[in-house]
């Protein structure tokens, strides 16, 4: 199929397809096939293209063709007019034949809009036109008014003259119409002052200035006392709410400034004020050096002369003065503890210098808040620090531990120095440690506080870590053992590793409970709870009756016809001393006995029958208080049942009594032929209980002997069985021997001691579980676990006494060792001597190094600690892998 062929029906689908939607659907005439085939639809939709509505609008090829504007033209005749020649009109200025196919084109004119205020009408038929311009005569595509007369009238009509602009004029300033404007001109070049300024602002004014932190610092720099003030009471109130914005880094000198203040505190007390230099030149005893630090700082204190009143009165001057030092020391404190400050003023040499003065001031009350502020400081920075044995801040410290009194200083200090070069490569060997700073050391071991526990421990670990300290307190150990004794020292150690233990049980099943065959008969009830059972109500009575004859047992089922027949045998001969319940109130009473037990509806080969699940019948019953009787199993020969085949089976006696003293009066009576004496006559003013009590048995006869006497408790036969026995069948041994077959009732055997709380780790206990027949045997392990952290590792005050006593273990060979090499390193002494617990000599160091070995000074401190370690290990699980290591070194050393 040809293109053309293809697009021709394609148009033919069209046109019918629309046509046919007007004329069937809508139900009106569709246009011509002009309308679909050569017009355009956009810009409507298909009902505004009907032959009704739709309007052929006039194009310019109308125009030509021969239809004018108002649509009068033949609608039928769509070709064009005939062609004929004509001549131009004359005055058309064109001088040729034109075809007459069709007119010349309108001239193309710029629009040119009407400037006046007024807007005319140009058309009277109503029809909506743009403005025509108005032609000019220079325009080369104007028309001639010859060809077109009508344009030319129609402008001449509507033209209008553009109305002419408005001038704006300005008048000139000159002296004789303004003279007040240059007399103001001449008075402010002639310098005189200007007339009024009302509103000129005064200088400064809209103007901030410097923010809050520069005018504090430089009021600090100021000297002046007011600016100074004012500068402390800002910067503790923007140091305690924004120290973390206000950082060191970028306020230089700030820092310098507060210490520089802070070290006039010295001025209330010695006549100093203290000057910071940054030259090498000596400036007198006054001057410390602010690049390397003032080594000799404690030196020039001593020297100093003391200007404080002897009695403690202050003046207002001293009060004020120490207030602002105490504020710039908290000041100092508050914005230390932020990292980057602490990094910033530990590279400053001054400020090691001014925690050494305040740590030498006198020991004054009023100086309290300040050394605090002055130790929250030191534990900041001193990880940034290496202080040898010689610095004065090391001094200052340790003499706070040897003299200190007050808990919260104590604490600070041992936390500052267990700090010490913490962000350093070199270890804190905590040198030249005085022997009263150990002694108190030793004596806080003793207190209950267990935060000053674990600072004192963290000390002592970093002190026995390093052999030499452990050489210097072996030495003086013997120097002074009233001071520093080194064996209570280490128990206080072992005491520790259990500090806030607690006890936890674990039990483990060695054998498990067998439980007791059903019992196919309901026991009955012991005279003695019967006549307890009928002085109750129902349904107290039959709910206290279940209880003492029935027992819950997931796995067991009653009938409830059996339960409700043993119900009634046992208390309708009672029926007067109350009434029953019905059966309906009996059975529902008993899913509120027991939790466990519900009636329901079993199928039994295809039969149906109901039952109690969940309860089962006791093998012995129980009284009230669930204490279980006893069943006499005597089997008398006379006594016996057939069974199905005829043959004879023994029966029991079947008596219940709750207590063995019971059931041997009622052997000895019923069933052995014993009798008691008759009982004396009771004297007045006795008791009968009393001479109840004093009745004994009837022996006269008991040693007579039986030829048929036997026991016959259950299946025993005693005499019977063993041809052998050297007992002969007397009611003297029988009665003797049926004791045996009696549970002791004794209250040590009704209540028996469990697992010992004092030191035995496992006890193995007897314990009934509800159903069983055999009791089960569990095994018992108590142990005392101390403190754990998130991960379950040893934590706390029993894990840094481990690692204390691990040090010890590990460092007291080379301590020995180190001590035989360097003797006159601890005051010369040609003789050392350990002491053991009982005041005798443990082991001997002389000068020719004779007379000891690593052996004997780890059994003297060592031995008498081991037994108490074991248990440790056996009882603390946390604390087990540390105890390990430190038995194993103490083998170790014990080994040489």
């Amino acid at each position: 199929m040809a293109f053309d062929e293809f697009i021709e029906r394609l148009k033919e689908f069209h046109e019918q397809r629309g046509a046919y939607e007007i004329k069937t659907i809508h139900d009106k005439e569709p246009p011509p096939v002009e309308v679909l085939e050569n017009v355009t639809a956009r810009g409507g939709d298909l009902l505004s293209r009907t032959a009704q509505n739709y309007q052929i609008t006039s194009t310019r090829d109308d125009l030509v063709n021969g239809q004018d504007e108002d649509g009068s033209g033949d609608e039928d005749v769509k070709t064009p007019k005939e062609d004929r020649m004509d001549i131009d009109e004359p005055g058309s200025g064109s001088g040729r034949t034109t075809r007459g196919l069709r007119q010349a084109p309108p001239q193309r004119v710029l629009f040119q809009p009407d400037m006046s205020s007024t807007r005319q009408i140009r058309n009277s038929s109503g029809r909506t036109q743009s403005p025509q311009p108005t032609a000019t005569t220079s325009n080369a595509y104007s028309l001639s008014t010859s060809s077109n007369p009508s344009l030319m009238s129609n402008s001449v009509a509507n033209y209008e003259p553009r109305p002419p602009m408005p001038l704006t004029l300005r008048g000139v300033t000159t002296p004789a119409n303004n003279s007040a404007l240059f007399y103001q001109q001449r008075q402010r070049l002639m310098g005189g002052k200007a007339s009024r300024t009302k509103d000129v602002p005064k200088p400064g004014h809209a103007c901030e200035g410097p923010n809050i932190y520069l005018r504090c610092m430089q009021a600090l720099r100021s000297g002046i006392k007011e600016e100074q003030d004012y500068a402390l009471h800002h910067l503790v109130k923007i140091s305690h709410e924004r120290g973390d914005k206000l950082k060191f880094s970028h306020f230089p000198n700030m820092a310098e400034l507060l210490v520089e203040y802070a070290l006039g505190v010295s001025s209330l007390y010695y006549a100093v004020k203290w000057e910071i230099s940054y030259t090498e030149e000596n400036g007198g005893i006054g001057s410390l050096d602010g690049l390397f630090g003032t080594p000799d700082i404690l030196d020039r204190i001593k020297q100093l002369t003391r200007t404080d009143p002897a009695d403690e009165l202050e003046t207002s001057d001293f009060a004020n003065r120490l207030q602002k030092i105490n504020e710039a020391g908290l000041t100092l404190r508050n914005l230390v503890l932020l990292e980057e400050n602490a990094v910033y003023v530990s590279e400053m040499a001054q400020l090691r210098d001014f925690l050494s003065v305040a740590l030498a001031l006198p020991n004054d009350p009023r100086l309290a808040e300040l050394k605090h502020y002055v130790l929250d400081i030191t534990e900041q920075v001193t990880k940034y620090w290496s202080l040898s044995a010689d610095d004065p801040l090391y001094r200052c410290l340790l003499g706070q531990l040897a003299k200190g009194t007050d808990r919260g200083a104590i604490l600070t200090t041992l936390r500052a120095i267990c700090r010490i070069s913490m962000n350093l490569e070199q270890p804190n060997a905590l040198s030249g440690v005085p022997t009263s700073v150990i002694e108190n050391l030793f004596n806080w071991l003793l207190l209950t506080d267990e935060e000053l526990l674990g600072a004192d421990l963290d000390f002592l670990y970093q002190y026995t870590a390093v052999p030499a300290n452990v050489a210097f307190l072996l030495h003086h150990s013997h120097s002074s053992p009233a001071t520093l004794p080194i064996h209570p020292f280490l128990s206080q150690l072992v005491r520790l590793c259990q500090h806030n233990h607690e006890r936890s049980v674990f039990k483990i099943l060695k054998r498990s409970a067998v439980p007791a065959d059903q019992s196919n008969s309901i026991p009955t009830v012991p005279p003695d709870l019967m006549s307890r059972l009928l002085k109750m109500d129902e349904p107290d009575r039959s709910n206290r009756w279940m209880k003492c004859v029935f027992e819950e047992d997931a796995e067991s089922e009653i009938t409830q016809i059996a339960l409700w027949q043993a119900y009634q045998s046992r208390f309708t001969a009672h029926s007067s001393e109350g009434a029953m319940l019905s059966a309906s109130d009996f059975i529902k009473n008993v899913s509120s006995i027991f939790s466990g037990a519900s009636a329901q509806v079993s199928n039994d080969n295809h039969q149906a029958k109901f039952i109690i699940k969940g309860i089962r019948a006791r093998r012995h019953p129980v009284n009230l208080n669930g204490r279980p009787y006893m069943r006499c199993l005597w089997r008398d020969p006379g006594n016996y049942t057939l069974d199905s085949r005829g043959k004879k089976q023994p029966r029991d006696c079947g008596a219940y009594l709750l207590k063995s003293d019971d059931m041997f009066e009622h052997l000895c009576l019923a069933h052995i032929g014993l009798t008691r004496q008759p009982a004396a006559p009771v004297a007045e003013g006795e008791n009968d209980s009393a001479s109840a009590n004093t009745k004994k048995w009837d022996l006269s006869h008991a040693d007579e002997k039986i030829q048929d006497l036997d026991c016959y408790w259950s299946n025993c036969r005693r005499f019977s069985r063993q041809r052998t026995n050297p007992l002969s069948p007397t009611k003297r041994n029988l009665g003797n021997h049926v004791k045996t077959h009696l549970a002791n009732s004794s209250r040590s055997q009704l209540h028996p001691p469990k697992g010992t709380e004092n030191g035995n780790t496992k006890a193995t206990t007897s314990q009934k579980e509800g159903n069983e027949g055999k009791e089960a045997v569990w095994e018992e392990f108590c142990m005392w676990n101390t403190a754990t952290d998130e991960k379950g590792d040893a934590a706390g005050v029993p894990l840094t006494a481990m690692l204390v006593l691990r040090n010890l273990a590990r460092n007291v060979p080379k301590a020995i060792e180190h001590m035989r090499n360097e003797r006159s390193g601890f005051g010369g002494a040609n003789e050392f001597n350990v002491m053991n617990g009982a005041g005798r000599s443990g082991y001997t160091v002389n000068g020719s190094g004779r007379g000891f070995t690593t052996i004997q000074v780890m059994q003297s401190l060592f031995l008498p600690l081991r037994d108490r370690l074991v248990w440790s290990l056996a009882h603390n699980r946390s604390l087990g892998p540390y105890v390990h290591d430190v038995l194993k070194l103490v083998d170790k050393g014990m080994e040489g």
